[in-house]
């Protein structure tokens, strides 16, 4: 979280760049090399990059290295969180801790608290390395379960189950190492949760092509001095040209929307 801030500070930013390369979307280039340029581009603009497992899988080996040789090329002073969503039991999630922590040098990971305590404990406990929760996610089938009303154990008062997922991440933050994924597509419930959690740093997905809105992402996502939200973007920035000026293009989109969520910032101190 210290070398979150640290980036964040330096780069007068709370952007984060979602590194995840889609062939059908990007221009024809290996993935390594659009990933570099796109670093290359954003590198003084960003608090975090945040590849997400899923576009390096589906690419099999050849993916998996490029998404190693990624890691190893962004700047050590900035963090970068996997976008892994892993939750599973305590053996397994041990074997996950490893891989993503220690095999691939992440500093931070997203993970899925459906399967309990136990099933976070390994990450947790790595206290040096960040990890942050699924709480209330920017997709359209969030509300599904994470909006159920749930009876909260210590009050018996009902409560969405985000609301409850957000008080016991707050409990499990005893290293003060946990934050929590908030998406920008709802803005009532990141009011709530940063509400509850103060302190906490918040990664704030589904602004840009997923449509929420940055302003109030900004607003109800940023702590008490103004720091410790992680508002994401991905294909908005990657994608801003398919053409061979693809990283200028990226850098620009990039360089915008840092200036718009610095302008919405110093807003609130008016």
């Amino acid at each position: 979280m210290d070398k979150l801030l640290t980036a964040s500070r330096d780069h007068r930013s709370l952007l984060c760049v979602g590194l995840d390369p889609d062939p059908g979307l990007m221009p024809k280039i290996d993935v390594l090399q659009f990933n570099r340029d796109i670093i290359d581009a954003t590198k003084d603009l960003v608090c975090a990059y945040k590849p997400n497992l899923a576009f390096y899988e589906a690419l099999g080996v050849e993916g998996l290295i490029a998404m190693e040789k990624t890691r190893q090329y962004i700047p050590k002073e900035i963090p970068v969180i996997a976008d892994a969503k892993h939750g599973d039991i305590g053996n397994s999630a041990r074997q996950y801790a490893t891989a993503i922590f220690d095999t691939f040098g992440f500093d931070a990971v997203t993970v899925n608290p459906y399967l309990g305590h136990d099933s976070l404990e390994p990450f947790i406990n790595r206290s040096e390395r960040g990890i942050f929760v699924l709480c209330k996610t920017s997709n359209v089938g969030a509300s599904d379960f994470q909006a159920l009303g749930c009876l909260e154990p210590s009050t018996s008062h009902a409560a969405p189950l985000f609301q409850l997922v957000a008080l016991k991440a707050k409990e499990w933050n005893v290293y003060g190492n946990v934050g929590l994924v908030v998406g920008a597509t709802h803005a009532e419930a990141l009011r709530t949760v940063r509400e509850l959690c103060p302190e906490m740093v918040l990664l704030i997905p589904g602004i840009g092509a997923q449509g929420g809105d940055l302003a109030s992402a900004v607003r109800w996502g940023v702590d008490a001095q103004g720091e410790k939200a992680v508002i994401c973007c991905s294909r908005q920035i990657l994608y801003a040209s398919k053409g061979e000026d693809f990283a200028l293009a990226a850098r620009q989109e990039a360089l915008n929307i840092r200036d718009q969520i610095n302008q919405h910032l110093a807003a609130l101190w008016r």
